[in-house]
């Protein structure tokens, strides 16, 4: 779902994805994911190709500037994103796009 209006800067929403089906190593056991998330980018206005370039560029910035969130993943790397136009009765025009982004990490637990 869509909202309404979008704050001039811009919305970004985490969606929390799947972690998948790890690949699993025995000795020492060890549970290895390709956890993939997403992130919707969406911005709105007069301006909006160069705001969305901008948000875009502020989320490659944050990801690079913090590959394993403190030590929580192995590695994060974000997939380009592919943005569309989306018309809104009454309103200007949205530009949305899906980030989606890889978290790479190991368990010792599948739970943990």
């Amino acid at each position: 779902m869509l909202p309404e209006r979008v704050p001039a800067a811009g919305l970004v929403i985490l969606r929390d994805g799947e972690p998948g089906e790890p690949e699993v190593t025995l000795s020492p056991l060890r549970y290895h994911y390709q956890h993939r998330a997403e992130i919707e980018a969406v911005v709105q206005g007069a301006t909006r190709d160069v705001t969305f370039d901008t948000l875009c560029a502020s989320i490659g910035t944050a990801i690079a500037a913090d590959r394993t969130l403190g030590g929580l993943c192995d590695w994060i790397e974000a997939e380009a994103p592919r943005p569309v136009d989306l018309p809104v009765e009454g309103a200007a025009t949205l530009k949305a796009a899906v980030i989606p982004v890889v978290l790479h990490y190991t368990l010792i637990d599948p739970l943990g």
